[in-house]
């Protein structure tokens, strides 16, 4: 299962006419080009991961998604709605991003497939480097994995200047210790996209993380 043009063109229509009449006018269209087609996919998506880690088995896609409108209280672009579609998978659904897991984007100006921790809060982000420190060669050999390289290259992030003393050895060794962030991203294409196996080339990217969000997760 694949996206579908529609579903783009509806987004490449909406760029230009993003305010709640038109949005109004098209909601059916939406429903009928993005909405459901997009859930369909997540859910299918879902089960094809579980087939791999039972404690998927019976999440409720609805609970991956984000909404389409946008918090724009401290924004200064009041346009009302995303370009794209979204969905965290995580056992805990899109309410659970402090974890290692998968998050989609898809959208006409920018499609990806992220993983890891964004954004760690200051306990979590002290337990992942201790544990890198602590296992250096684990640690390689997890982002030095074939799989890993193919489909992300590098974990990604900003950085800090500074390190507690007692981590300082280690970052000499490994760098990413540094990090304040451990994502990583695949880009992708809207044509990539629209194949007819894009599910099954999603879990396989998701696999491909499955060690790396294991070892942080085993952290936090």
């Amino acid at each position: 299962m694949g996206l579908t043009e529609a579903y783009y063109e509806f987004f490449i229509e909406l760029a230009l006419n993003n305010q709640k009449s038109w949005f109004d006018v098209n909601r059916a269209r939406y429903e009928a080009d993005v909405k459901k087609p997009f859930l369909a996919f997540v859910a299918q998506l879902l089960e094809k991961v579980a087939a791999v880690d039972p404690r998927f088995a019976g999440i409720d896609a609805k609970s991956c998604i984000f909404r389409i409108n946008k918090d724009i209280r401290f924004s200064k672009d009041k346009t009302p709605y995303k370009l794209h579609c979204s969905a965290a998978i995580q056992l805990g659904g899109r309410k659970e991003m402090s974890a290692g897991g998968m998050y989609l984007e898809f959208g006409p100006e920018h499609c990806g497939i992220y993983s890891g921790i964004y954004m760690p809060e200051r306990e979590a982000l002290q337990l992942i480097r201790e544990r890198i420190a602590g296992n250096l060669e684990v640690f390689s050999g997890v982002i030095g994995a074939s799989d890993f390289v193919k489909y992300f290259g590098e974990v990604r992030g900003e950085k800090n200047k500074r390190l507690p003393s007692d981590l300082v050895a280690a970052a000499a060794e490994q760098p990413l210790i540094y990090n304040k962030q451990f994502y990583v991203f695949h880009p992708l294409d809207a044509e990539d996209t629209m194949v007819r196996d894009f599910d099954d080339y999603v879990v396989r990217v998701w696999q491909a993380a499955y060690n790396y969000n294991r070892f942080l997760n085993d952290t936090v």
